[in-house]
Formats: structure tokens, C-alpha cells, sequence
């Protein structure tokens, strides 16, 4: 079994090449996600090369190999089960369940990990939308559109917060824009670098960077027009 730190690299370079279109990912980015200096970022991704979990070029950086991205999305999978059980079993909060996961993922078993998943209903997501990889290491595909440039006039569903900072959840919350949520853009005020929203017959008006940070995807449902 990797070691607690070796699953971090791992999962933290996975979610890295998600974010960028780049086909290697800067060290300098990878050791300022995992909170180190470039020098013990760069020690231990030769260690996870030699070991056959990434690929590294000196210079230019590195990327996960097939079976590094595989190990990255079982971890990825024990995470987010983790945080749905916490939440629906439990009765966290969803702004707290992240790093408790952070902690938990490394020390549960699969035998365990299968029976929380048979629980909750074999999920595709956790409480923040994040797509729950299965099994075999298959992630369903997310939503691109953010509220900052959603259509305005069209029916959508709240899909996924990619910010889990405790204070943007909770703010989030307040704000009723939870992952499953339906709502309308009602119009985008550039001088004022917000978009409105409404949600039944509430309205709020949210910043743009807030905005940026929360994914939606169309819906048929007539109920919020």
C-alpha cells in the first residue's frame, strides 16, 4: 500500500492536470499545492518515477503515467465517499467534511470503502458535486459552465462548488446555492462585477469570483421558469 504521502502527491498532480491544458505540470506548481519547497517536491516525484507513478522531465515537469493516475483516482474515490458518508450519515457539515477526508482517506480499507459506497446508493458525486470516480477508475464527465457565464434566461441546476474552503461553503449555503439547486440568471452587471440570480422567487446578487467558482448545467425542469 502507497504511503499517506505518496497518494497525496498523486491525487493533488490528478487534480492538477485537470485544471490545466498543459501536458506537464510545473514543479513549482505542484510543490506550492502540496506546501513544500521545489527541491522536496522534485526529491520525491523522482522517487514516484523510478517507482513508475509519473513521468518527470527536468525542466519541463511532470505528469502521472496511467497506473500513477489510477492509483490518484482511488484516492480520489476513498475521499469523496468518505465526505458523502460524513454528510449523509453522520450529519456533518459539508463545509467540515473535506479535511476530515484528507485524514480518513488514507487509513480506510476497500472492504470498507465498497460497504459505504453499497450504503449511500453506489453515488456519482460527493456533497459538493465532485464526480466520485468508480471502481474501476472511471470519472463521469462535469459541467464547464460557470455562473459567471452561464446563459442568462435559461433554466439551470447548481452541479458543483469547486472552492471547499469552509467560509465560501458556508457562505454558499446561506446563499441557497447548494448542489441541486435550480435557478435563472437574470442578468450579468459588469460595472459592478456581479451577476443576479434567482432562485423561486428570490433574487441575490453574486460577485463575479464567487460566481467563477460554482459549476451549473441546463435543466428541463419548467418549475423555475
Amino acid at each position: 500500500m502507497a504511503s499517506s504521502t505518496v497518494e497525496d502527491y498523486l491525487k493533488q498532480l490528478y487534480l492538477l492536470q485537470q485544471q490545466s491544458s498543459e501536458h506537464l505540470v510545473a514543479m513549482g506548481k505542484l510543490a506550492a499545492l502540496m506546501g513544500v519547497v521545489p527541491g522536496t517536491a522534485t526529491s520525491m516525484v523522482k522517487a514516484l518515477a523510478d517507482s513508475g507513478l509519473v513521468s518527470y522531465e527536468p525542466r519541463g515537469g511532470v505528469r502521472l503515467t496511467a497506473g500513477g493516475e489510477q492509483l490518484a483516482l482511488h484516492v480520489l474515490r476513498r475521499h469523496r465517499l468518505v465526505e458523502l458518508f460524513l454528510v449523509k450519515v453522520l450529519d456533518l457539515d459539508w463545509s467540515v467534511v473535506h479535511e476530515e477526508a484528507e485524514e480518513l482517506e488514507h487509513s480506510i480499507s476497500d472492504r470498507v470503502l465498497e460497504r459505504i459506497d453499497h450504503i449511500l446508493g453506489h453515488p456519482s458525486v460527493d456533497p459538493h458535486g465532485d464526480p466520485i470516480p468508480t471502481s474501476r477508475g472511471v470519472v463521469s464527465d462535469v459541467p464547464a459552465n460557470s455562473l459567471a457565464d452561464a446563459p442568462v434566461g435559461e433554466a439551470l441546476r447548481v452541479a458543483r462548488v469547486i472552492d471547499q474552503e469552509p467560509g465560501f461553503l458556508q457562505f454558499i449555503e446561506r446563499c441557497g446555492l447548494t448542489p441541486g439547486i435550480t435557478l435563472v440568471v437574470e442578468r450579468r452587471e459588469p460595472q459592478a462585477d456581479t451577476v443576479s440570480v434567482r432562485i423561486g422567487r428570490t433574487t441575490i446578487a453574486l460577485g463575479m469570483v464567487a460566481a467563477q467558482k460554482i459549476l451549473v448545467e441546463s435543466t428541463a425542469d419548467p418549475a423555475v421558469h
